[in-house]
């Protein structure tokens, strides 16, 4: 590593344990509309980081509350029709306010029609950041190009060179899989390492990592949020392994380990890293 890399992680390092105390003092209030199997998970996975959130998928009350709270996720996993709507009227009122938010393209791809229109209508909106594993980006992608996209199968390593046409459309994307790749239009690639195999097995772990990164938007810039949250999530994942190695176990204990995540745990096994493609 060269010493402006070693410099630049180590500021890195550093907005991430004030991205987290700031996470703590602020508690933000996170509108979330996220799927119906994840609404419970995401939620109690935002307490225990210690942020606020707020369940809310009326298309009438959807503008009413975005403008107290602090910044909106929202995630395609079991689209309505009235959910779409309150996710336009949010996302368009979050832009006009300039309030964080975090757009979750579920299921994007050739198959699904009809949600993955209301991603590219809800993408014009400019999320603040655009989260999801390394099919949804790259399909994402692939329809910019005018390609055929990626497949189900793709590893997220081939994909963080192609999404970055997505720029023009949100100023930082996160790319989850076996490694996750944080790209934007102001630093280097960044790969985030570590967390668990049994993270995936645990359903909407994926949907509540989305949550967490607009919690962590409400407080710090976005690739800090973003990195951020992969961090916390990283870290969670690879303690709460290292204790419980059965699913159900495993899913008690990153719960806890989301709750007890401290500066000195951030400092010494946050497991990230800068490429230069």
């Amino acid at each position: 590593m060269n010493t402006s890399s070693s410099h630049l992680e180590h500021m890195l390092l550093e907005q991430i344990c004030e991205a987290w105390h700031q996470l703590q003092q602020e508690q933000p209030l996170v509108h979330i509309m996220t799927n119906a199997v994840a609404s419970n998970y995401v939620a109690n996975v935002l307490l225990a980081a210690n942020a606020s959130p707020a369940m809310i998928d009326n298309p009438y009350e959807a503008e009413s509350f975005i403008n107290i709270a602090a910044a909106l996720s929202l995630n395609l996993g079991t689209p309505t029709t009235e959910q779409v709507e309150a996710m336009q009227i949010a996302a368009r009122t979050a832009h006009s306010l300039g309030k964080p938010w975090v757009l979750d393209p579920v299921g994007y791809g050739s198959v699904l029609h009809w949600r993955s229109a209301v991603v590219d209508q809800l993408i014009n909106d400019q999320p603040t950041i655009l989260r999801g594993n390394a099919s949804e980006i790259g399909s994402m992608a692939g329809k910019k190009t005018e390609s055929k996209g990626v497949g189900s199968t793709v590893d997220s390593a081939e994909v963080y060179l192609q999404a970055e046409c997505l720029l023009e459309q949100t100023p930082c994307i996160a790319i989850s899989g076996e490694s996750d790749y944080i790209i934007s239009r102001d630093y280097p690639v960044l790969q985030v390492l570590g967390g668990s195999y049994l993270q995936p097995r645990v359903t909407a772990t994926g949907c509540a990592l989305g949550a967490l990164i607009a919690a962590y938007s409400a407080v710090a810039a976005p690739v800090i949020a973003a990195l951020a949250a992969h961090v916390h999530f990283s870290i969670a994942g690879q303690r709460a392994f290292q204790t419980s190695r059965q699913l159900g176990h495993f899913n008690v204990a990153f719960l806890d380990e989301i709750h007890q995540l401290n500066i000195d745990s951030i400092s010494q096994q946050a497991n990230f890293k800068i490429l230069h493609p």
